[in-house]
């Protein structure tokens, strides 16, 4: 059975927090502090169904899609590193961006921390350019758009 991309539910909720821990902790020592996605209420996410997971058999990778005032913004995306190299990480970007369509956004935005240049590159490969840097929440945020 194809991997589905379904809202998520509270019982999600210990595999959600296992892969943002997998996919975010190699960035603590790089950036001095936890990244920004280890702070979110991951249960409060679910319960405004803001976030759907990829399921293979059980959660692998997550995405937090936010409508804005004129875009949608691609809060979150992570892969569990054993699920990695699969084109999952793909499979949700576009996902993502038909979302975004489908919600009548002609661009979808996002951000990482600019210490995540593998992010950096990967973003820019998909067609992504940058807009702007900032420093939010004591985290320098590189934002990124691309047109629908």
């Amino acid at each position: 059975m194809a991997p589905q991309i379904r809202p998520a539910h509270l019982a999600d909720l210990p595999c959600i927090l296992q892969i943002i821990d997998a996919a975010y902790a190699p960035y603590i020592v790089r950036m001095g502090q936890k990244p920004g996605p280890m702070l979110d209420d991951y249960a409060a996410l679910i319960r405004s169904n803001t976030i759907e997971v990829l399921d293979d058999d059980g959660a692998c990778g997550i995405l937090v899609l936010l409508p804005q005032k004129d875009a949608m913004l691609l809060d979150n995306v992570a892969i569990a590193p054993d699920a990695q190299g699969k084109g999952y990480g793909k499979q949700l970007m576009c996902h993502a961006e038909n979302a975004a369509r489908d919600a009548g956004f002609d661009r979808i935005r996002l951000y990482t921390n600019e210490v995540m240049v593998e992010n950096l590159a990967i973003y820019a490969r998909l067609g992504y350019h940058e807009t702007h840097r900032v420093t939010e929440k004591g985290l320098n945020r590189v934002y990124m758009e691309k047109p629908l």
